[in-house]
């Protein structure tokens, strides 16, 4: 039974040995500062502490000066691990389990090693806190009565469209992670699939440089073409926009009559989807010869 302790501002705390069992423990997504004080006695007190990556959680560990035995636990190692892991469980210990950052097992490994730890009669505790989808949907604006998180779309652009389509009728706010050199392209393809929504990209939360922009999507899509950080995306729910695919067709009748703007204008009205965007649009179609 180890007794640990932590250290803040100088002082020290004793953290006494944590509870036999599973500790899935919520760790800050960014700013070390919304640790919450039951996770650091948690992780303090631990027998044993299973990280995504030893080298990240050590850092935070280091900041607290917590001393633990860490264990790497990811997608790639868990099969190895997680015997090892449930042996300790059985014979009466206490391991905390942690992802890189915010709380395990969203889009982060896990599951697994929960749902056996309890099918053997182990106890799991939640130890809450920080999670980067829940904190993006508190400031994105969108409507947060209810919503769909969908953790990472498909790489590639068939497998993300398609993975868009399911998600299409959804009537929640959508909350997706994405990779910075994959934001725009995605915001594209979901613009072409859900239609032009109101979205909002939440990057670098609780940060130095965080930032939260709200738009439609082709206007996000354009304006994320470089882009750093760790990013959440929150695509609104339906509201009757027409899909990129039905505009087209729209911007095409209108302008075998009309000019580009006026065009624009009148599917704009009809469409919901912003003029500038579709005056862009319209233009590429008559480059095209489409109109």
């Amino acid at each position: 039974m180890k007794l640990g302790s932590f250290v803040i501002d100088g002082a020290t705390f004793n953290a006494g040995a944590a509870a036999p069992g599973l500790h899935v423990v919520a760790t800050p997504i960014g700013n070390l500062g919304d640790v919450t004080l039951r996770a650091l006695k948690t992780l303090a007190g631990a027998d044993a502490v299973a990280a995504e990556d030893t080298r990240h959680t050590g850092r935070m560990l280091a900041a607290y000066s917590i001393t633990a035995t860490l264990i790497r636990y990811d997608e790639h190692g868990a099969a190895d691990q997680r015997p090892k892991i449930l042996e300790r469980l059985e014979n009466g210990q206490s391991v905390a389990l942690v992802s890189d950052a915010g709380t395990p097992l969203i889009s982060d490994p896990g599951y697994r090693l929960v749902r056996e730890a309890r099918d053997s009669g182990a106890l799991v505790h939640a130890v809450p806190g920080a999670s980067a989808a829940i904190a993006a949907l508190s400031v994105s604006g969108l409507p947060s009565d209810a919503f769909h998180f969908a953790g990472f779309l498909p790489a590639k652009a068939a497998g993300r469209r398609t993975a868009l389509e399911a998600l299409s009728g959804i009537k929640a706010t959508l909350v997706l992670y994405e990779a910075p050199h994959r934001l725009s392209a995605m915001l594209a393809d979901a613009a072409a699939v859900l239609g032009d929504r109101e979205a909002a990209v939440a990057r670098e939360l609780t940060k130095r440089f965080e930032t939260v922009a709200r738009g439609r999507l082709s206007a996000l899509a354009e304006a994320f073409e470089s882009v750093k950080g760790e990013i959440v995306v929150l695509v609104a729910p339906p509201s009757g926009l027409a899909p990129i695919a039905d505009v087209d067709a729209a911007l095409r009748d209108a302008l075998a009559s009309m000019g580009a703007s006026q065009a624009a204008a009148m599917v704009a009205e009809a469409t919901g989807v912003p003029r500038k965007t579709l005056y862009r649009r319209a233009l590429s179609l008559k480059d095209d010869g489409g109109g």
